[in-house]
């Protein structure tokens, strides 16, 4: 008994007290490389943000310019010329917030060369942005203000590659042109970049907007020339900005020396950021700076270390509480468990009347103490049954036999539901992915539609308006059939409300959807529309059902066919209702699969498809109590009939 009791012990111990720490450490360790590579996920999202930030700037940038030039004050303005021209130009340049505004007539062109090569190459086409690198005599020669803007001591800054230079001349300035094509004549507009902190500012501002409770991250947002930061929100100070420091070597090497984006911890100025680098290049493709977005390590460092040692300290408490409270348990286990030991000896040598008594344990070691007294019952009943059934035996074994080849049918058929419902089941969990791999990027279109609408003059939203509306629309249609695909494989939550719907209608919507499908494959599409009364149906439904029908017909007729449509009044079994037909001239159906196209994944195309598109088409037309029927011969091509009862126009 000793050796039970010693056994028992080490089990209940060892889990505790070397697997659990193995299994805590593992744990950590991958919680730790997870928690990392979020950090790297964030800043990467941040730069993301950053990038089409400074894109949006350019744009707006560049349509300000257009439109000045394209103006009739401009026009007025230049035909006057002198004087007048030079004020015109300097109060659109304030309005426009823009450090310079110049018009450059080809025949006479009096700007630095460097600037106006710079101009050209931004205008492809008449309207351009990009970046320009000026030198210092170029920005003199615009503005003496612009030098002194421009001009940045460099500041001695630890892990920095080693340079000459103390002070930085150059200017970083986006450039925005518009170019007359047939005169060659330029108005270029510039934002000087360097010490430009609102630019900066309002983009930081954006990245790292501070919510309500979540005040840790500390986010920074940079743009450098080469490697010197020109404009920043990095704090070398407490209130001084890190203005002429500049970058890491090794950043520098791997982002302009290699053009590489950089995502990962790196030094800046004084401490060590989550970094995300990525270059910039000038109108010609040169490589000219950087852009850079991250926040502090410490806090998230010291969050995570805290985080761990929380969990070491209660799994230490846990393990001190649990040993002693599990030995002085352990004490009541042992004594019933020899009153056990000893009945099941006495039972092999052949005592089937042997028990164990009463027990006053009320836990599990009496419960099973209890129960092998029934057991023993049991097996004292049982071998007098048994030598009663000795001489029936053949009887009885005939009998089992009937039973256990009855119950191996039923498992059988149990065993095919099992195989079926999994597999159900599977679909459903790779819907519900799928849906939400499509939300993320609908939401996206939605949101960067929202944008375009309010980064638009009245005037171009008027001209925009159906294109923009249908964009609108369509993106709100994925996510009802992406709805409605959910609700399929979970066929008791569907509640959409079902309206009339005429069937023409219904096709001309399918056929603007597929439109494009049809156009790449070389199909031909006729149609044949008699008047037919509107059906009760959830709209998109009835869409979804025609898109597949389309789809389905297009791709049986590889790359070439004529697809016909047709819409018309019908009647079945005594019922009125409307009728819409599809057919293809592609290669037909088998007779022996025409039974099975509508079965829950089959498919006839091996390669593709997951065979759940007409069963899906099926349920939906046969919920609105309509019907899905299927004409085929090989050779000559399938129609697929979709019939709906009349919808009552009084409901």
């Amino acid at each position: 008994m000793r050796s039970v009791r010693l056994r028992l012990l080490l089990l209940a111990l060892l889990p505790l007290v070397v697997l659990l720490p193995l299994l805590l450490g593992v744990t950590m360790v991958r919680w730790i490389d997870k928690y990392d590579q979020l950090l790297l996920a964030k800043v990467a999202s941040d730069l993301r943000v950053a990038e089409q930030y400074f894109g949006r700037i350019e744009a707006a940038q560049a349509a300000e310019v257009a439109a000045l030039v394209q103006s009739v004050r401009f026009a007025k303005a230049r035909a006057v010329g002198g004087e007048h021209f030079k004020r015109f130009l300097a109060k659109e340049q304030s309005k426009m917030g823009l450090d310079f505004l110049l018009f450059d007539q080809s025949d006479e062109s009096t700007m630095p060369a460097s600037l106006r090569n710079a101009a050209i190459a931004a205008s492809r086409g008449a309207t351009g942005a990009g970046l320009a690198v000026l030198s210092a005599q170029d920005l003199t020669n615009i503005s003496p203000d612009l030098l002194k803007q421009a001009s940045l001591p460099l500041v001695q800054t630890e892990a920095a590659r080693s340079i000459e230079r103390s002070v930085e001349t150059r200017g970083m300035v986006l450039l925005a042109t518009h170019r007359d094509t047939v005169g060659q004549d330029l108005l270029i507009g510039g934002l000087l970049l360097n010490r430009n902190l609102s630019v900066i500012d309002r983009m930081n501002a954006l990245i790292y907007r501070e919510d309500a409770g979540h005040e840790m991250r500390t986010g920074t947002t940079t743009l450098f020339l080469d490697d010197v930061r020109i404009s920043t929100n990095v704090r070398l100070f407490s209130e001084t900005r890190a203005l002429g420091t500049r970058v890491s070597e090794v950043v520098w090497r791997h982002v302009m020396g290699q053009g590489l984006p950089w995502l990962d911890r790196a030094f800046v100025v004084n401490d060590w950021y989550i970094s995300g680098y990525v270059p910039l290049s000038d109108v010609t493709g040169q490589r000219i700076g950087m852009l850079y977005t991250g926040f502090l390590e410490e806090p998230y460092k010291m969050q995570r270390n805290a985080t761990i040692v929380t969990l070491v300290l209660a799994f230490i408490a846990v393990i001190g509480l649990s040993v002693p409270i599990f030995l002085r348990l352990a004490q009541g286990v042992f004594a019933p468990l020899e009153k056990i030991t000893a009945t099941m000896e006495r039972a092999e040598q052949g005592a089937l009347n042997a028990r164990i008594g009463v027990v006053e344990a009320k836990d599990e070691i009496g419960a099973v103490a209890r129960h092998l007294d029934r057991l023993l019952d049991q097996i004292q009943d049982r071998d007098e049954a048994l030598r009663d059934y000795a001489e029936n035996l053949n009887d009885l074994v005939e009998k089992r036999t009937e039973q256990l080849s009855e119950a191996n049918r039923k498992l059988e058929e149990t065993y095919a539901q099992l195989v079926m419902s999994e597999k159900l089941a599977s679909i459903g969990e790779i819907t519900a992915g799928v849906a939400h791999e499509i939300n993320n990027p609908v939401a996206v279109i939605q949101g960067n539609l929202e944008i375009l609408r309010a980064s638009l003059s009245p005037q171009d939203q008027t001209a925009l308006k159906t294109e923009l509306d249908l964009i609108d629309d369509q993106t709100h249609r994925i996510n009802i059939i992406v709805g409605k695909l959910l609700n399929f494989t979970r066929p008791g939550e569907m509640s959409d409300i079902a309206t009339l719907v005429d069937p023409q209608s219904a096709v001309e919507d399918a056929l603007v959807l597929v439109s494009a499908d049809l156009r790449k494959h070389g199909i031909q599409v006729t149609q044949c529309h008699a008047p037919a009364p509107s059906v009760r149906i959830v709209e998109t439904e009835l869409q979804q059902v025609l898109v597949n029908l389309i789809i389905n017909a297009t791709q049986a007729m590889n790359d070439t066919g004529t697809l016909s449509i047709s819409t018309g009044p019908a009647d079945r079994d005594g019922v009125a209702g409307s009728q819409i037909s599809v057919s293809d001239t592609g290669k037909g159906i088998a007779a022996e699969k025409l039974d099975k196209i509508f079965d829950p994944f089959f498919t006839s195309r091996h390669a593709e498809g997951t065979g759940l598109g007409l069963s899906i088409s099926q349920t939906l037309i046969t919920r609105a109590g309509g019907l899905i029927t299927v004409e085929s011969q090989e050779g000559r091509g399938t129609t697929f009939f979709v019939w709906c009862p009349a919808g009552d126009n009084s409901s």
